[in-house]
């Protein structure tokens, strides 16, 4: 139960019109609400298909329109209808699981050291020398390799895997299945056949990154991959060995960096997105879906397409192309008449 719909206005401010004392259990989308759930609008179509839901109540910018009548469900009305979605949901997700604990089946080396209030799910495993920082939570299944240092505050879901000498920051979020410092693709044709390059490297970290499910950030062959402060990437990426991702990126699923790409701060990287590696995208830029990018892109671009150029430029070639086939049938035409004609 969240409260009644007054509760909730006292959270995130704004003003209620209607009812303010009736009960709010959930939140749900239009086509799911229930007679006890605060359904949401952020345009005038998705107003009207609110009112006519069964929800108790409705969400809405300030930017929508209302109009003059009383509306005919009790109406939150905010300066931003997402924020307040994102301080309502986080009271109904399920709680961290926090220590101190330590399950029996949990394994740590010897040599390993573990902060204060640290969480140790079922199966996990730390390995010598590793670090886990205080108040961290190591779930279910999870792998910390030797000499691994894990910050404070940082959580690691159940199945996730950080391998031996990767240096991960405070209030860091690793779900499950994704993998950090797997082995990076490095070989060489020697003899006729390919010999695998040793990835002595690392991966690190910054504070508050966030890695979605199966992801997979390789080790360096030297040095380290890096991923800047806050950025947040999405399950199914893969990031190859030795790059370096700025600060607050946000970078989409099935997307993948080949080895060495560089990429700035304030990034925006839609998904399937493929880069050819050795080359540097500029910060503050912006990557449209499936785009294959080719070479470097400068600070503040958008681009789309394979291979990737001028978002505008991509739409006007895009334009031209599905105009071919009029085009061609004009042409045949033309050489019709023409041959008729002789």
């Amino acid at each position: 139960m969240l409260g009644t719909l007054a509760d909730l206005q006292a959270k995130v401010g704004g003003r209620v019109i209607g009812d303010g004392s009736v009960s709010i259990a959930r939140v749900s989308s239009v086509d799911e609400a229930t007679n006890d759930a605060l359904t949401f609008a952020t345009d005038e179509k998705y107003l009207a298909a609110a009112f006519a839901s069964d929800a108790a109540a409705v969400l809405v910018d300030d930017s929508v329109p209302m109009g003059g009548e009383t509306p005919p469900k009790p109406v939150l009305i905010v300066e931003n209808a997402r924020a307040a979605l994102a301080t309502f949901l986080a009271a109904l997700k399920r709680p961290r699981p926090r220590g101190a604990f330590r399950h029996p089946s949990a394994i740590v080396e010897e040599g390993a050291t573990i902060g204060e209030d640290v969480y140790l799910g079922a199966n996990a495993y730390v390995g010598s020398g590793a670090h886990i920082g205080a108040r961290s939570t190591i779930g279910v299944g999870a792998y910390v390799g030797a000499d691994t240092r894990i910050g404070e505050d940082t959580w690691l879901h159940p199945h996730a895997i950080v391998h031996e000498g990767c240096v991960i920051g405070n209030r860091v979020v690793l779900h499950s299945g994704c993998v950090i410092g797997s082995e990076g693709f490095g070989w060489a044709f020697l003899e006729g056949r390919l010999e695998r390059i040793p990835q002595v490297g690392n991966v690190v970290l910054d504070d508050e990154v966030e890695i979605g499910a199966n992801t997979c950030v390789d080790r360096a062959q030297t040095g380290s991959t890096q991923i800047g402060r806050g950025t947040k990437i999405d399950n199914l990426v893969q990031i190859g060995h030795n790059c370096r991702i700025g600060m607050h990126c946000a970078i989409a699923a099935q997307t993948g960096f080949a080895g060495s790409t560089s990429v700035g701060d304030f990034v925006k990287i839609a998904g399937q997105v493929g880069t050819r590696g050795h080359m540097h995208i500029g910060s503050h830029s912006t990557v449209a879906g499936q785009s294959g990018v080719w070479g470097d892109v400068e600070d503040g671009a958008m681009i789309s397409g394979n291979p990737a150029r001028d978002h505008r430029e991509w739409m006007k070639a895009e334009v031209m192309v599905r105009r071919l086939p009029k085009l061609v049938a004009r042409v045949e035409k033309l050489e019709r008449e023409r041959q008729n004609g002789e």
